[in-house]
């Protein structure tokens, strides 16, 4: 057997045991602090321990994130934002923001309410800041990094969908990233009207994007990239607005019904170019400019060949009627 050298204790030898000892803790701390559940990262669940280590993660973060997902009301609009800074700055959405220097009204979840003033935006990806007036300090979340990101990774989408609700806290949806490229990030996560503005975790409760567009379909929701705020800060901070928002498409401000096999009209949004030219719920489109639509892929791949201002034809059933109806294509809401 090989011999090991005895420890000798001493008094005079202790302090420097117990200081190596305490230096050791300190570098192995961090190292179980960043142990990462094997099940976060596959690509699906495999069992039901699997599900409970994903459960368990999804509580843990949506503690830890919940307190700094806001409301924002600015005039009759309605939004949804994260604080990032304990002075108070908010991100939110460029279209939630609008302007530099309008009053907004920040709500917490717990219902109190604050001033606030919105800053700059970057019209061309959505993005927008404010910042609470209010003296205080606020709860806060750390920016990630999107670009790290791979495909089918975990994420979690907070906000207040159709405006903040007295007594309810941030709502969660669970979902995956579905493609994510320099200025946008798409996921799964299913999002509705006052979601806009909110934000999009990774599992380890860090802000990987804020919701852009609502898709018309549950895997077609949006978001922008936190990267793109950390690169452009100064430039938000000091109200300046940039971008070129036509980047953004055509708009007539429908959603469709995903379980129906023709292309069959669902929501007709308040004040849209598709309310204007009188199409209602339950409109199933047959053809666009006077070509046969299949389906509301093919409506949608239509759509994003038009620009702001043309008018198209549209034939639709409404029942047993065939109707003609001409619609002017838009220019989304964002970038009004």
């Amino acid at each position: 057997m090989r011999n090991h050298p005895r420890l000798s204790l001493t008094p005079s030898s202790l302090p420097r045991i117990a200081l190596a000892l305490l230096l050791g803790m300190a570098v192995l701390t961090p190292l179980l602090a960043e142990t990462r559940p094997p099940a976060l990262d596959k690509a699906v669940p495999e069992n039901i321990q699997d599900l409970r280590v994903i459960q368990e993660r999804v509580k843990k973060v949506t503690a830890k994130v919940s307190s700094a997902t806001v409301g924002i009301r600015i005039g009759d609009a309605a939004g949804s934002g994260v604080i990032v800074s304990k002075d108070g700055y908010v991100l939110t959405a460029g279209h939630v923001s609008g302007k530099p220097d309008r009053s907004a009204t920040i709500i917490m979840p717990d219902g109190k309410r604050l001033k606030g003033k919105t800053l700059g935006s970057n019209v061309g990806i959505d993005s927008g800041l404010i910042r609470i007036t209010d003296k205080g300090e606020w709860p806060f979340v750390e920016m990630g990094e999107a670009s790290k990101l791979k495909t089918g990774a975990w994420c979690l989408a907070l906000g207040h969908p159709e405006g903040y609700r007295p007594g309810r806290p941030p709502v969660l949806r669970l979902g995956r990233v579905l493609e994510r490229k320099d200025k946008l990030l798409r996921t799964d996560c299913a999002l509705v009207g006052g979601d806009s503005g909110g934000p999009l975790f990774d599992l380890d409760g860090k802000i990987i994007g804020i919701h852009s567009r609502i898709g018309d379909r549950l895997t077609i929701n949006i978001h922008v990239p936190i990267d793109t705020y950390r690169a452009t800060w100064d430039r938000l901070v000091d109200g300046e607005v940039w971008g070129d928002g036509r980047k953004r498409g055509p708009y007539i401000g429908v959603e469709f019904d995903e379980e129906s096999t023709e292309c069959k009209i669902a929501k007709v949004e308040k004040d849209s170019p598709a309310e204007k030219a009188g199409l209602r719920a339950n409109d199933v489109v047959l053809s666009f400019d006077k070509k046969k639509v299949e389906d509301f892929a093919d409506f949608l791949a239509s759509i994003k060949k038009r620009k702001p201002g043309d008018e198209v034809p549209l034939q639709v059933r409404r029942g047993a009627e065939i109707l003609e109806i001409k619609v002017v294509v838009g220019r989304h809401p964002a970038n009004r």
